[in-house]
């Protein structure tokens, strides 16, 4: 059976049910009408997905669309949290992946909030752009992006009050690093009870001691690129504990390495020749072939401090075909299957495509508005619009037969 007419017509009808879940959201019909012409709008063939295209198309003033995100009052934060739950209602896992990475806007002039010239990923170099972070979830084939925040830099907008105003940035709104960004991400998911069992981030993120401190706290296994200079020891080192100063007036000693203890040394360097051999694993396949890792696995304690940290995983891989190593860190349990955890770290791939397809298909990289509160309300739509797109095209892919190709494997298998 092929994809017919009806069924094409039928999707309308499908977001019409759709947008029923977010009624609570609205209270005003005008405000509801508005939602289906954003969505409609963004999931529809537009070159351009902003409020004039959009408006325009949909036979509306594009100034009504755009008081909808700026000034209307309804409540874009119970539309993210339904967002979330209705991924919850619909895909729940128990081997749920969330994943954390940030996306770039490019953007003109010093008007548009937390625009500065930074480091842009779209454009890979320095450039005028907004920078947000997300949490993508994934479980086996399905993924949608479940919560983002835009990055407020310090010096530029933090430190001038005065213009976060002019911005509509509320006074509360403060500049946080990133990795502390992706952490309150997850502490709102989980609240309005997103679930997960496993977390993937790359280096930007799993270089930061406090945010894979901060994972392990809130219950869940990460599975986290590092740089190669990540300090360690494959065996814990002897501590000297502290000499107990109490009462005597003393400050307090730190614990520190006994002095025949072997000096910590980066994981590009744990072996120059020896160490655990390497394994080949098979991660997916791809439109030029199987695409084929081996990996190295030892438990480690990484330098935290100058002192040896939890112990975890350390997993070396490197790809077959052109050499290029990755070196992960993980707080998985200690009998966890490397294939699992090489599961977890080439997940990532789910937030790449959630980016590419937000910004291909629903047009999350085209608003043209400035403000913190239509930026903000621009990201929920579009998750909205992302969530409803991936649901129908699985819908739809389920009734079109083709010639059965190999796809991205589950989980990786040894080779």
């Amino acid at each position: 059976m092929s994809v017919s007419i009806e069924d094409l017509k039928g999707v309308r009808g499908h977001l019409t049910e759709y947008l029923k879940g977010f009624r609570s959201c609205m209270k005003r019909k005008c405000n509801r009408a508005h939602l289906r012409v954003y969505v409609q709008g963004q999931i529809s063939d537009l070159d351009r997905k902003s409020v004039e295209p959009i408006a325009l198309a949909a036979g509306v003033a594009p100034r009504t669309l755009q008081e909808f995100l700026g000034i209307h009052l309804w409540d874009h934060e119970a539309m993210r949290r339904r967002v979330q739950r209705l991924v919850m209602r619909d895909h729940a896992d128990d081997n749920a992946i969330a994943i954390i990475d940030e996306t770039s806007f490019v953007k003109q002039g010093d008007k548009t909030a937390g625009v500065q010239r930074q480091y842009c990923g779209t454009l890979g170099k320095k450039d005028n752009c907004v920078v947000t972070v997300h949490v993508g979830y994934a479980a086996g084939d399905f993924h949608a992006l479940i919560d983002g925040d835009l990055f407020l830099p310090e010096a530029s907008w933090d430190g001038d009050r005065a213009r976060c105003r002019e911005a509509g940035i509320p006074d509360d709104v403060r500049y946080r690093p990133k990795w502390q960004i992706a952490l309150d991400l997850l502490d709102r998911t989980m609240q309005n009870g997103v679930r997960f069992r496993y977390l993937a981030a790359d280096e930007g993120y799993g270089r930061v001691e406090a945010f894979r401190t901060g994972v392990d706290a809130r219950g869940l296994w990460y599975m986290v690129e590092v740089n190669r200079s990540q300090m360690g020891w494959c065996q814990r080192p002897r501590v000297v504990a502290p000499a107990d100063h109490e009462g005597l007036g003393r400050p307090a000693v730190k614990p520190r390495l006994a002095a025949n203890a072997r000096a910590a040394r980066r994981v590009d360097a744990l072996w120059k020749r020896g160490g655990p051999s390497w394994q080949l694993f098979h991660i997916k396949n791809s439109d030029k072939g199987p695409v084929v890792w081996e990996a190295r696995a030892v438990r480690f304690f990484p330098c935290e401090d100058k002192l040896p940290g939890q112990e975890c995983w350390l997993i070396i891989a490197r790809n077959v075909l052109d050499g290029e190593l990755k070196y992960f860190l993980s707080n998985a349990p200690a009998d966890t299957a490397v294939e699992v955890l090489l599961h977890v770290a080439f997940s990532r791939w789910h937030i790449e495509r959630i980016f590419e397809d937000g910004k291909g298909e629903v047009g999350l990289d085209h608003f043209e508005v400035r403000h913190y509160l239509p930026i903000t309300r621009h990201l929920i739509l579009s998750m909205v619009s992302f969530l409803f797109l991936m649901e129908q095209t699985q819908h739809l892919q389920k009734k079109l037969v083709v010639e059965h190709l190999p796809g991205p494997c589950r989980s990786p298998r040894a080779a």
